[in-house]
């Protein structure tokens, strides 16, 4: 692919940064939505298992192998006219991701028969996750690589991206909880389905708000070519096969499911936790609410601390911290939820860490591959990643559907002691082996340092230098 600076548009700056931070806010109004309720929705409101739930999440991510690559494709095949290659995508699909994340909670449908619910649950989630998502995630993580080329900038919006999703966190962990959850005559904590349903529709619609944002407050300034008649167009086999050949890729996607694995596994169980274990649904949201400060204050110290020792050697110590805090608590059985505010804050450094850079990672090892192979598919590249983060979003539903099947979680156990001490067990030990297993995936596999990130650039920058002459 041709590539070259646009002329005659404005320099990179905080507009950007903002609009490319509305767009994950956007994309997290639905995915971070999916991923903190569905679960609680469909078991206590619907009635379906956990394990069928976690079985279906699982499928789902057989479907997107091809949907999430596929996109990418396109994305590439896309002529990069007015400045809209990646753009043209987000405004296409924003409306139809929010109409169908809001189909994913129909309350409506609660006394319908099970067949009829578990076909309603397959056919919106495959709808929601594997093509409208797709359709507007994928040229949105790309366009990364057109608004700059520089790497401490690419850095810098991953920072941004980090910062979008934790409002969104903030806006559904914090506020979310205190909307759905209510107690029953009992004092039980119970799950409200109408207030969900509602609670969706608002997220849908702030989500849209969003994409129009990052549509118009940022540029695509580094011209991306569709490669012309004169120019060799790299085959479908050959983009997977210079990616099954990159140790870098294949160290990140496994790097991107651990990451999802943990995270989105702390962010499920907190639905049972916090409501179930410590008695306390208002815990949930002080919770939310303190990872997303510690997460915000993460990035004003990261990019700094990742140039001056790496991307993957501060994630490999924040992993590190995270995996002892997790083992600490797993033995401690902490009866406190105030002390466990403590370990959990522990872990979502761990978590934050890695999490606020790996945007930037995975356009380290686009360059990478085209320091290799002389080829650049930015949107194939992130496709195959984007399927490997909804790999990770899968596992985690499906091992903590089936974990929590396996203590015997239904509503009608919910609060029987050894369910309850099922709970935090898998709260604690689950993220922990995990986090120690991202850290040493980091520190052996990945094998993208400081020192090779930035042999990459300077090969790449002199390889645009000489074909602008």
């Amino acid at each position: 692919m041709d590539k070259t600076r646009a002329k005659n548009l404005p320099s990179f700056g905080i507009k950007d940064k903002i609009g490319y931070m509305f767009g994950d806010f956007g994309n997290d109004f639905t995915f971070i939505l999916s991923s903190t309720f569905l679960m609680k929705f469909y078991t206590d409101i619907m009635g379906v298992g956990p394990a069928a739930i976690g079985t279906m999440m699982l499928l789902a991510r057989i479907v997107d192998a091809f949907t999430d690559i596929g996109m990418g494709r396109i994305v590439d095949k896309t002529t990069a006219d007015k400045g809209d290659k990646f753009k043209r995508w987000i405004r296409r699909f924003m409306g139809p991701v929010a109409l169908a994340s809001f189909l994913l909670y129909p309350v409506w449908f609660k006394d319908m028969s099970m067949p009829f619910k578990t076909i309603w649950m397959y056919v919106t989630y495959l709808l929601w996750g594997s093509i409208c998502y797709t359709g507007v995630n994928i040229p949105y993580g790309s366009m990364a690589s057109a608004i700059t080329d520089k790497p401490d900038e690419r850095t810098q919006l991953s920072s941004f991206r980090t910062m979008g999703a934790q409002f969104a966190q903030l806006a559904i962990g914090v506020i979310g909880p205190l909307i759905i959850y209510y107690k029953d005559a009992a004092g039980e904590v119970v799950f409200s389905g109408e207030k969900m349903a509602i609670f969706a529709l608002v997220c849908s619609v702030l989500a849209i708000i969003c994409y129009i944002l990052c549509l118009n407050w940022t540029t695509e300034r580094v011209k991306i070519e569709k490669a012309n008649d004169n120019e060799e167009t790299s085959s479908v086999l050959d983009v997977f096969k210079n990616m099954v050949s990159s140790r870098a890729l294949l160290g990140l996607i496994l790097c991107a499911i651990l990451l999802l694995l943990v995270n989105l596994g702390l962010l499920g169980m907190s639905n049972y936790i916090y409501p179930n274990y410590f008695k306390d649904a208002t815990a949930m949201s002080k919770a939310t609410l303190l990872a997303t400060f510690l997460v915000l204050g993460l990035t004003t110290v990261t990019p700094k601390l990742s140039g001056a020792l790496g991307k993957k050697e501060i994630s490999a110590i924040g992993a590190v911290l995270g995996a002892a805090a997790g083992f600490v608590a797993y033995f401690m059985k902490i009866t406190d939820v105030n002390l466990w505010f403590a370990f959990y804050a522990l872990m979502m450094v761990g978590i934050g860490v890695f999490n606020i850079v790996v945007w930037a990672m995975i356009i380290d090892v686009i360059d990478d591959i085209e320091v290799k192979t002389g080829s650049r598919d930015d949107g194939t590249i992130y496709g195959s990643y984007s399927f490997a983060r909804k790999l990770g979003q899968a596992a985690s539903s499906g091992v903590t559907g089936y974990l929590l099947a396996a203590i015997g979680y239904s509503k009608a156990t919910a609060n029987d002691p050894a369910v309850l001490q099922g709970i935090y067990d898998i709260t604690t030990l689950f993220p922990a082996i995990v986090l120690a297993l991202l850290a040493l995936a980091l520190t052996f596999i990945y094998p993208l340092s400081k020192k090779r990130v930035d042999e990459n650039a300077e090969i790449l920058r002199i390889k645009r230098e000489l074909s602008a002459k």
